[in-house]
């Protein structure tokens, strides 16, 4: 059907292609998992629709598909581009579909806004930050800094430095990220206490200054959270549950990555990833509780920005997971790890 869709005469109206791309956009999202030739069809049709509507009809149609995982690659590409901030915003910010080099090309050739919604995806890596951080401007500057998962390269971070020195925002941004090497939050540090040294030191400055202070005390509890676990002190539930409540999503994966005997980028990227497969499989495989599991999706619904009626299903779901199944997936990923 949509193969034939595809022949439609190019003189149709405005009104008949946006009834027209609605229509193959409910047939094509009934289906879980498209193969590749309708994907293709699916892809012709959409991308050829998209230029004949209005902003606000590109907007609704991007929020609707923004997260869908099986979104052609050049629909995605073509909203993620799209000239009008508020046509791309939830695609960049939120689509799996979107790479690294697509994101990359629309870093350097978008606007500002653009920019700030690239920075808010769960996952960024150096290659993109380091674009965001040259090109980008103030606001785009605090919402990466505060983006625990954007990776940033030497050069990237040095460059963040350089062009934060005098901003409290982002020191204090930066000072608060619990995944700083050693050598990263000392300079940090530095720049946070010379802030705050300085004259007539502004509340901002201070409440960085202390913001960073937890960010220490809190990175060392999680190295006594984790002496506990392999002590036996404290239950792996109750630590999970703790640090998710408390919405410590990179503390969380650091202690998946721990028990479960991973990387840390590896607990992250199945922790924010959008399906909450990964994450079941994961927590399932460790003999995670149900109420542990669901504190996660709550954290995940958080940071995610999607709607928390269906963490019900997900846990009902969970507690139905064969658990020789999950521990299987799990020992495969550790295995495709250490091959690659």
């Amino acid at each position: 059907m949509l193969r034939n869709l595809t022949r439609m005469p190019a003189e149709m109206s405005p009104d008949s292609r946006r009834q027209l791309l609605h229509a193959v956009t409910d047939l094509f999202l009934l289906d879980g998992d498209p193969n590749e030739m309708v994907k293709e069809h699916y892809g012709e049709i959409a991308a050829g629709s998209l230029s004949h509507l209005n902003d606000a009809e590109r907007k609704g149609y991007a929020d609707r598909v923004a997260a869908v995982p099986s979104l052609p690659h050049n629909v995605a590409v073509t909203l993620g581009g799209d000239g009008n901030a508020e046509v791309a915003r939830l695609v960049l910010s939120l689509s799996p579909v979107l790479t690294d080099t697509d994101l990359a090309a629309i870093a350097v050739s978008q606007s500002q806004q653009h920019l700030v919604a690239i920075a808010e995806r769960a996952r960024l890596s150096e290659s993109v930050t380091d674009i965001l951080v040259e090109r980008g401007d103030k606001a785009v500057l605090h919402t990466v800094s505060a983006n625990e998962g954007a990776a940033f390269s030497d050069r990237g971070f040095d460059r963040l430095l350089e062009r934060g020195e005098d901003d409290a925002a982002i020191a204090g941004a930066l000072a608060r990220r619990s995944d700083l090497a050693p050598n990263r939050a000392q300079r940090v540090l530095r720049i946070v206490e010379q802030l705050s040294e300085g004259a007539g030191a502004a509340p901002a400055t201070e409440a960085s200054a202390s913001l960073a202070r937890q960010a220490r005390q809190q990175r060392l509890e999680v190295k006594l959270l984790l002496s506990d676990l392999a002590a036996k002190v404290r239950e792996v539930d109750d630590v999970l549950t703790m640090l998710a409540d408390e919405d410590r999503a990179y503390h969380l994966a650091q202690v998946l990555s721990h028990i479960a005997d991973i990387s840390i980028d590896q607990a992250l990227r199945v922790l924010m990833q959008r399906d909450a497969s990964g994450i079941a499989v994961a927590c399932r495989s460790l003999g995670i509780g149900a109420t542990a599991f669901r504190a996660i999706l709550q954290l995940r619904a958080r940071r995610l920005y999607f709607s928390s009626h269906d963490i019900d299903d997900d846990v009902d779901a969970y507690g139905k997971l064969d658990l020789a199944t999950a521990e299987r997936t799990l020992r495969f990923l550790k295995l495709r790890t250490k091959i690659a």
